[in-house]
């Protein structure tokens, strides 16, 4: 039977790449996959996925109005699908999560959902929170704090590297807007107690 998975991570975790990483080796093996990420991504290379370490490939895109489930069923009865992998899961509504969940409890699709946990303030996100609460495997990616440890958090930061602890909860960006930290840094950042590094050229996420 198919499943619903989500992969979930602070930045840098290398999320893209594990998502392309298996969506290739679905096409060396023949299959065919759908591949979807979110719409309001407007960085360069907007529209496609694209991974820290040069992989990238392009995807359809989803908004708050997409009917996922409808176009998956579209796109398999033309061309069967091994499964449908969609980054930046975090920005699916719950309606969608419980679409992906009806392509793997009905039409025998795996659907693997790539994202971010919770947002800069420590908060889930609307679609990382539906998809902890039904999918079928929970999977954390690992990322490093600049300490070591294990990163958790994602702290926004502003062009001067202090944290930003108030606004909308999505605002695009890469390392120039967003550090992945663990807990205990995350919180001394937002007390204002660390100073922390980040990249100021703004590597993609």
């Amino acid at each position: 039977m198919a499943k619903l998975y989500f992969y979930y991570a602070s930045m840098n975790a290398g999320k893209s790449s594990n998502l392309l990483q298996a969506a290739f080796n679905y096409g060396e093996r023949g299959m065919q996959v759908m591949l979807w990420t979110a719409a309001l991504d407007n960085r360069p290379g907007f529209g496609a996925i694209s991974s820290r370490i040069g992989l990238h490939s392009d995807a359809h895109r989803f908004d708050e109005n997409s009917n996922i489930h409808d176009a998956v069923l579209e796109q398999h009865r033309e061309t069967p699908l091994a499964c449908v992998l969609i980054d930046e899961a975090q920005f699916l509504t719950k309606d969608q999560v419980w679409q992906c969940a009806r392509l793997a409890d009905k039409s025998d699709i795996p659907v693997l959902a790539y994202g971010l946990r919770t947002d800069f303030q420590g908060e889930l996100f609307p679609g990382s929170a539906a998809l902890l609460a039904i999918s079928d495997s929970l999977v954390e990616l690992k990322a490093i704090c600049f300490c070591g440890k294990k990163a958790t958090m994602n702290l926004r930061i502003d062009e001067h590297g202090n944290a930003v602890k108030a606004g909308e909860q999505t605002e695009i960006g890469g390392n120039d807007r967003y550090v992945a930290l663990c807990r205990k840094h995350f919180t001394e950042g937002l007390e204002g107690l660390i100073s922390v590094p980040f990249d100021k050229e703004g590597t993609s996420a």
